[in-house]
């Protein structure tokens, strides 16, 4: 069944885009749940990411997007080459980064 990933530790989804709702995305707040989330009901039609996801449990600096955005393309296994995804973070830097690994993964992909 199609749905799309929203990853972000503060926001919801109609903060980020206006005329949506939490209600239109599966959302998630850690790197935890978002690998969870994907492991059972597969790659989204799309993901809208944010970069930090704030504090652990132990209250230490939780693991970023960028660390997702990694997993998907190092360790998860999954063909992303159909990935669509929104950079959502306000940190230029970080959506750089995110936007840079998961375009050049799915351009080197296309180009086998």
């Amino acid at each position: 069944m199609p749905y799309k990933l929203f990853l972000d530790d503060i926001k919801d989804v109609n903060m980020v885009y206006k005329k949506l709702t939490n209600d239109d995305f599966v959302v998630v707040r850690n790197f935890n749940d978002f690998k969870k989330v994907i492991l059972e009901k597969g790659l989204p039609e799309l993901i809208s990411f944010d970069n930090d996801l704030g504090l652990d449990t132990n209250h230490q600096v939780a693991e970023d997007v960028y660390a997702c955005a990694k997993w998907l393309v190092y360790e998860s296994g999954i063909d992303l080459q159909n990935l669509k995804f929104n950079v959502h973070s306000v940190n230029p830097v970080a959506s750089q980064q995110i936007q840079g690994l998961l375009d050049n993964f799915i351009k080197h992909l296309k180009s086998q």
